[in-house]
């Protein structure tokens, strides 16, 4: 990618967070309406927590492209709206919340110096461990209340989050739960035959995995704890698993001819292609990673070109079609996602 087109695709995530500021922030609230227009925040009888933490990634995204202070103010800010909406603290019911959440503010953390973002990640790791036991064979719970249900967004981001950790804080433990958590993984839930990440097992009860659902979010942490693990190993075969997933997933997924991931709508949905782009920028990064580059540059350009409203960059869950007069926070923060990591490709 050469200067002009990086300075392009900056201008744009500027343009990006400039349209979450300005539509989604709300100052009563000291969080993001979760969707707009939201007249006197008619929006917000629930509180979508795990939306709450991809909204800490992104304006981690914008500080780190940018250094403007008021990226950490809004973090800031926010931190008091999440624990306030939250009780007074971070934990939740939720395996799969509370890891999204303490990646968040992990991420904050090691930009911003904040000890107070640092104890957030450690106190919900602490209570992410807990979802561990032996049903099915091991791996994280999905929820406190169903702890024989095991699925990909309570472990794979799980080991993400243990591998970043230890690449922090150097306690070995937390290297050796991420290597323990992915061996599970992918013993379980990932297609031993292409590579395809299927999403949980057991969820009725009956054993039977899910291998109908076939979420881009799925593929996505997948890779992103193959990358983090072999970052921190430098064992190769951790790479190759996440080329080979991102291969699979790109072939169940992705338009055949245009490479545009699919339309998974609003509501959660809305956040899946984000998660997935957010972690096939890691493996762009390394060798191999080429095909993850040249998906999110052909995702990129059609969001920007047909997935955004006229004259703001406001988007739409279908990245080939102009959004309609409601814009759902999840979505947006997928469009942003997008466009930050085309902004810090920077070879």
């Amino acid at each position: 990618m050469n200067k002009t087109a990086i300075g392009v695709w900056e201008k744009r995530a500027d343009e990006a967070q400039a349209a979450l500021e300005h539509f989604f922030w709300n100052d009563e609230i000291k969080m993001y309406n979760i969707e707009t227009p939201c007249p006197n925040g008619s929006c917000n009888t629930i509180f979508h927590y795990w939306w709450m933490a991809h909204a800490v990634d992104v304006l981690v995204d914008g500080w780190l492209r940018t250094g403007e202070p008021r990226y950490a103010e809004r973090l800031r800010i926010f931190y008091e709206g999440i624990l306030e909406r939250n009780g007074g603290s971070l934990p939740n019911e939720l395996y799969d919340d509370m890891e999204w959440m303490a990646l968040a503010w992990l991420r904050a953390y090691a930009a911003t110096g904040e000890e107070t973002y640092k104890q957030a990640a450690l106190v919900l790791w602490e209570d992410i461990k807990t979802g561990w036991n032996e049903h099915m064979g091991g791996g994280i719970a999905w929820q406190k209340s169903q702890l024989d249900y095991k699925n990909t967004p309570a472990n794979a981001p799980a080991a993400i989050l243990a591998v970043r950790l230890y690449l922090v804080f150097k306690d070995g433990s937390d290297l050796e739960w991420a290597k323990k958590i992915y061996k599970w993984q992918k013993e379980n839930l990932v297609d031993p035959a292409s590579g395809f990440v299927w999403d949980g097992m057991n969820r009725t009860g009956d054993g039977a995995i899910d291998k109908d659902w076939k979420f881009t979010y799925c593929q996505g942490v997948f890779i992103g704890a193959a990358v983090e693990l072999f970052r921190a190993s430098g064992e190769q075969s951790y790479l190759e698993d996440a080329i080979r997933s991102f291969d699979a997933a790109a072939a169940e997924l992705a338009d055949p001819v245009t490479g545009v991931l699919p339309d998974e709508e609003t509501g959660d949905g809305g956040l899946f292609k984000g998660i997935l782009i957010r972690y096939a920028a890691e493996l762009a990064k390394e060798e191999g990673g080429a095909r993850a580059g040249q998906l999110l540059l052909l995702n990129a350009e059609q969001l920007w070109l047909n997935g955004k409203a006229d004259g703001q960059a406001l988007f739409n869950h279908d990245w080939t079609a102009k959004p309609g007069e409601t814009v759902s926070l999840s979505v947006q923060l997928s469009g942003v996602m997008l466009l930050e990591k085309m902004a810090e490709q920077r070879e």
